[in-house]
């Protein structure tokens, strides 16, 4: 029975206390999105297992130990998202949106799941603010997804993040890097660990990103692929360079960063801060210019980023990044007896339609009571209405932070000038507004 009072191993709940937050980093995410012309996509939290294996790559850790998968009723093996970049791209096909004009450019707030070891800023039910740029090929392409990400952070307020690129090339000047870096793993094949020992024939590049800190070490000596670049890709990453220097974006250029999934080429990148220890990354992305015609499409190239949320609100509360505050009741109306209850009601409704935060009584409680819930609710105003209040339909608004009354009236004359004076949601000058209801 205990288990079903508590989540799963890996995931967690988000709480009405920090809700805002998360609404408040998904609305500005999407603010910034809208500002660049990438419109928000919704797919399946799940999909066919193929699509990850193809998209994501058979050597990773991703499709190799950490994807949820099962079969369904249908004898399908499906897989829950283990990223957003996949599904994103399956519902590009399968709609036809590349027959449109390119590029199609396209965000999406989603969960995704991987079986890994939970721990701070890593779980195993995690969320992801992401975008992707179908059919653009130009390096210009790579420095707006990278200002993108950049315009968000500093939206956000984050300060502390570096941001860091580096080129992994095209298929073609990748073979020759691949078997210089196949021949230095092999002299030291003996201290690899055995899931590198395996990657070594099929994917050498993957042993680059292996958590093991011995194969960590041992990488860190390893040939760059930045020697190896063709003339074509150290071109784009020049030029890419180009456009982030003209926009005045500082970078750095770390020959590690290759991403943790297969479908990368060309230019990679990610967003590093200094508040999280080892859980540094909070932005990580790139170019993926085989992705579509590897799932059956034609030649279209692409790229995008993700960004972990949870690492995110991490980040913002560890530099005491400037947060909305939380939401609060505005108004709560006190009714005293049965006549009473239901104004309150027709005058909560009304309030509410003007869009004013406002709450009643609905558990039949004392007036002391309702004061004291209202106290807890942090409300901003209290209305005490009773008989004598419906009679003379005038009211005392109280602040309940000052201790400062007034006299309201409850004709229409209150919603109207609510309604026209557009109150904002910290109702400032709220005293002021209900002062000209009653000298109309």
């Amino acid at each position: 029975m205990a288990l079903i009072t508590k989540a799963p191993r890996g995931t967690q709940d988000v709480l009405p206390a920090e809700s805002y937050k998360w609404q408040y980093i998904e609305q500005t995410a999407l603010a910034v999105a809208r500002d660049f012309g990438y419109r928000e996509m919704r797919t399946p939290v799940f999909e066919h297992t193929e699509l990850f294996q193809r998209s994501v790559g058979e050597t990773t850790d991703v499709v190799q130990k950490e994807m949820y998968t099962f079969t369904d009723k249908g004898d399908r093996s499906i897989t829950l998202r283990p990223e957003g970049t996949a599904g994103a791209a399956r519902a590009l096909l399968e709609h036809g949106l590349h027959t449109e004009a390119l590029p199609v450019k396209v965000c999406y707030l989603t969960s995704c799941y991987r079986y890994e070891k939970p721990q701070a800023g890593r779980l195993r039910e995690f969320h992801q603010f992401g975008i992707e740029c179908f059919g653009a090929a130009a390096p210009q392409a790579d420095a707006e997804v990278i200002s993108v990400a950049h315009t968000l952070l500093k939206t956000l307020g984050v300060t502390g993040v570096k941001l860091h690129i580096n080129s992994i090339g095209c298929p073609t000047c990748r073979a020759k890097y691949h078997e210089a870096l196949k021949a230095y793993f092999e002299a030291n094949v003996d201290t690899l660990c055995g899931t590198c020992r395996e990657r070594l024939d099929r994917n050498p590049m993957r042993i680059l990103d292996c958590k093991s800190p011995v194969c960590h070490k041992l990488a860190a000596k390893a040939p760059v692929m930045l020697d190896y670049l063709c003339d074509d890709c150290a071109e784009h990453f020049d030029k890419v360079k180009a456009c982030l220097n003209a926009a005045g974006l500082d970078y750095e250029i770390d020959t590690h960063i290759v991403r943790g999934l297969d479908y990368y080429t060309r230019t990679v990148f990610e967003f590093v801060s200094d508040a999280l220890g080892s859980q540094a990354v909070v932005c990580g992305g790139g170019r993926y210019d085989g992705l579509i015609e590897e799932m059956g499409g034609n030649h279209l190239p692409s790229l995008g980023f993700g960004m972990g949320l949870e690492r995110l609100l991490m980040i913002l509360e560890a530099k005491e990044a400037p947060l909305p505050e939380p939401p609060r009741c505005e108004v709560y109306l006190a009714p005293m007896g049965d006549k009473a209850v239901a104004a309150c009601f027709d005058i909560a409704l009304r309030l509410r339609e003007g869009g004013v935060s406002v709450e009643t009584d609905l558990a039949g409680r004392g007036l002391k009571a309702q004061m004291k819930y209202a106290d807890k609710l942090g409300a901003r105003y209290t209305i005490v209405i009773g008989d004598s209040e419906l009679e003379t339909q005038t009211a005392r608004l109280k602040d309940m932070e000052t201790g400062e009354q007034i006299d309201i009236a409850l004709d229409d004359s209150l919603y109207t000038t609510l309604y026209n004076k557009a109150l904002d949601r910290e109702l400032a000058g709220m005293a002021d507004i209900f002062s000209a209801v009653v000298e109309e």
